[in-house]
């Protein structure tokens, strides 16, 4: 009888070892492509997010120096300012007077009266924060450190407006077994706060890694990353900043960031292979694939999903970022030296 158990239970692990695998994309066959072109490749050390300002026809970067992931030390990063008016995607650091570490990371922006409100995710040690500045005549000024108890983990931040915001915790727990549990279990424990101008709430807790969050303002829709999944799930948003559950959208990749294009499409920065991804991010491999990803979503139940450019890690290692400006896509990473700037030769 005792064997018999033990045979079930080693049954039932090696079911379960085999999920966990799937779900973490280490059989996908990972095969190079892109129906367009390398523009330009620019020399800027982990450009982890980008956010274009398409009417006003400028983009802002962030670069962080990584050495691993996460940190073990105080890295060292900028915010860029990129140009698109030329044509040339000049790039130029934004000088600011923040004080301490200054590791950008998840960034957002929105219109103010006197220029732009930036929000940054500061990846520095030992404490968490977002960063407020006022963008204005391409200069970033610092206004404050902006922290609370609920930022555990921040990873992505959404400006709503002036004042209140949205970020994810991309984990519950930040140290030790636990953390370990969340990320090899994918235990969809971590969430969204919202920031009123007030107090911060919590408005969703059951996510599998809270990655990337951003706005489609036309249709009052959210749309949140869930890295662990494979999945952006899909939020309206009520008048007092909670959010309603729409549903799930499976993408078949690791979802970081998300940029919505003035067309309502959605584009995915993605790591098709989660263990590669862990093992790029601790040095132990030269580099992790990437995946960007298309969704028009047009309703509930109703959406397409496209992979638009795949890459076994050589051209870019570990994607987090698509960022749409016309034909072009703007790819980010976690921790190459370079990000490419891409053109679309299909309209689909």
């Amino acid at each position: 009888m005792l064997i018999q158990i033990v045979i079930i239970l080693v049954i039932f692990l090696i079911i379960y070892i085999l999920y966990m695998l799937v779900n973490m994309g280490v059989f996908r066959t990972i095969e190079n492509y892109f129906e367009g072109v390398i523009v330009k490749v620019i020399a800027l050390p982990g450009v982890e997010d980008i956010t274009v300002r398409d009417e006003d026809k400028f983009a802002l970067i962030s670069s962080t120096d990584r050495l691993e992931f996460p940190p073990t030390v105080n890295e060292v990063g900028s915010m860029y300012f990129m140009e698109l008016s030329s044509g040339d995607f000049n790039i130029k650091e934004l000088k600011t007077s923040i004080q301490g570490p200054f590791a950008p990371h998840g960034i957002s922006l929105t219109k103010i009266d006197d220029g732009y409100r930036v929000l940054v995710v500061n990846g520095k040690m030992g404490e968490h924060s977002i960063e407020k500045f006022t963008l204005k005549n391409d200069t970033l000024i610092y206004e404050e450190t902006l922290s609370d108890p609920w930022m555990i983990s921040p990873n992505d931040v959404l400006a709503y407006d002036s004042e209140r915001f949205y970020f994810t915790n991309d984990h519950k727990y930040t140290v030790g077994w636990r953390r370990s549990m969340e990320e090899y279990f994918a235990l969809a424990i971590s969430g969204v706060v919202y920031f009123d101008g007030k107090k911060y709430t919590q408005v969703a807790n059951d996510l599998a890694f809270a990655n990337g969050i951003n706005i489609d303002r036309k249709r009052n829709l959210i749309y949140v990353a869930a890295s662990r999944d494979f999945q952006v799930k899909v939020y309206s948003r009520n008048e007092d900043g909670t959010l309603k559950f729409i549903e799930n959208i499976d993408v078949g990749s690791g979802v970081d960031n998300i940029e919505v294009g003035p067309d309502g499409v959605l584009w995915l920065g993605c790591h098709p292979n989660l263990l590669k991804l862990a093992s790029y991010e601790k040095n132990k491999s030269p580099n992790s694939p990437s995946e960007l990803i298309r969704v028009i979503y047009r309703r509930k139940g109703d959406y397409d999903v496209k992979s638009v450019f795949m890459d076994d890690g050589k051209n870019m290692s570990a994607s987090t970022v698509a960022a749409p400006y016309g034909n072009f896509l703007f790819a980010g990473n976690l921790m190459d030296k370079k990000f490419l700037i891409l053109k679309r030769t299909v309209n689909d």
